[in-house]
């Protein structure tokens, strides 16, 4: 494969990256979104309660966003694809394992700590770094389509999934999805480039006398604990972080995870309750893919005003959809559809213009750490809830509330800003 002279051909190699970059961010998607209909079938096979199978998904959605900015450090000591080729082969061996197990406790080791810290590697600090180390322009456009990935993943695999579950039972489902994982590997080992300087280029947009972007440190190993320590002393790192705990508890902690079960509680069926999931991953693809447009172009505090706020609002809805039979629940997914993780595009500009270009990686692990925690808090507590409650009414209500205290937060970012300069990580790190 003579990736030197793909890199002077008429497209550029960035594009390349962001589509193999796509391929893999989509099938750690795919795999991401299992749990959802494995839930129910886990139950009447083991006997397990809702809490104890959310657990498991909780700790792996905690380990996915913990690793984010030690993986940033990873990657810049080791490369890109050689770390991604890895995990890919880490989650599918894990995903296989767990069509063997016969105890909640592998189930927790297994998906919880095997997946979740192989799919960490596959976040959304994958999607800035390739954004920021390969473009200059059309950033916005690019972390958008890349965010887009997980809502495309979901889209292609749940309905799928749900039908396997329903008719082969639910190792066919996870079976295919390890698969999923293999069959990306080699894509990623064969095409994938850690930085256009190692190919001879300049990021896209790139002007040929622009000074060059630092490279990142690669001896520093303790980075992500100097980022955090520098990030935890400036306002704003506490605002986006603050507002991405709230997006986390409020999408793929409690949407991602819970939709389903409680779709089923209601009477739909679990094909009908994944295609309704999947019928917002469309959605999202097209907010998303929006939404990066929107950052390179308006105020990033504003369009995430707008975002938190919408889904707060359809949140809050969503326990009388139930009610109202399919209409209720198809105007749910348009409004919450849109923004499901269009907040991600707007959310990284912002870490990058507050942190510098060269720390993203870093300061946007540390950041998306917080939005994994609060999707993992939101797995567990939406799970335990249910198991007190009987239903979900309180926790679909309550993440509602949230969004609009997110959406009131984020209006703060910027003003009276003490954020770390430019260069502190760098130096810190070095």
């Amino acid at each position: 494969m003579h990736i030197e002279r793909w890199s002077r051909g008429r497209v550029h190699y960035g594009w390349i990256v962001v589509g193999v970059t796509f391929l893999t961010l989509l099938a750690a998607a795919g795999i991401r979104s299992t749990p959802g209909v494995l839930m129910i079938p886990l139950e009447r096979e083991f006997g397990w309660t809702r809490a104890t199978v959310s657990f498991a998904v909780s700790v792996n959605i905690f380990l996915y966003g913990l690793s984010g900015p030690f993986v940033a450090g990873l990657m810049d000591r080791l490369g890109i694809r050689r770390v991604m080729v890895t995990s890919l082969a880490l989650v599918a061996t894990g995903v296989g394992l767990t069509t063997l197990m016969t105890a909640s406790w592998q189930l927790a080791l297994l998906w919880g700590v095997v997946v979740g810290l192989g799919t960490g590697t596959m976040a959304m600090v994958l999607g800035a770094m390739v954004a920021n180390r390969w473009f200059t322009e059309r950033r916005g456009f690019v972390l958008g389509l890349l965010t887009a990935s997980s809502a495309t993943g979901q889209l292609l695999f749940l309905p799928v999934l749900a039908s396997m579950v329903v008719h082969l039972g639910w190792r066919s489902a996870v079976l295919l999805t390890a698969g999923v994982g293999l069959v990306v590997l080699p894509l990623v080992a064969v095409l994938m480039r850690d930085d256009p300087r190692d190919i001879g280029l300049l990021p896209f947009g790139e002007p040929a006398d622009a000074p060059a972007m630092p490279r990142p440190p690669r001896a520093a190993a303790t980075a992500p604990l100097v980022g955090l320590a520098l990030g935890l002393r400036s306002r704003d790192f506490w605002l986006l972080a603050g507002s991405f705990f709230i997006c986390g508890l409020s999408t793929n902690g409690l949407i991602g995870t819970h939709l389903i079960p409680a779709s089923m509680e209601h009477g739909i069926s679990e094909v009908t309750a994944a295609s309704l999931l999947a019928c917002i991953g469309v959605l999202d693809i097209v907010g998303t893919t929006v939404s990066g447009w929107l950052s390179d172009r308006w105020d990033n505090r504003y369009l995430l005003c707008w975002y938190y706020g919408l889904r707060g609002l359809s949140l809050l809805f969503l326990p009388y959809a139930f009610g109202s039979a399919y209409l209720g629940l198809a105007a749910f997914a348009v409004f919450y559809g849109l923004d499901w993780v269009a907040t991600v595009p707007p959310t990284a500009r912002l870490a990058a213009d507050t942190f510098g270009r060269e720390n993203v990686g870093t300061m946007f692990g540390w950041i998306a750490a917080f939005h994994q925690l609060g999707a993992a808090t939101a797995a567990y507590g939406g799970g335990l809830l249910r198991t007190w409650l009987g239903d979900y009414q309180v926790t679909f209500i309550s993440a509602g509330l949230a969004c609009l205290v997110a959406a009131g937060l984020v209006l703060r970012i910027g003003q009276a800003s003490r954020a770390v300069p430019a260069r502190s990580v760098e130096v810190a790190g070095a």
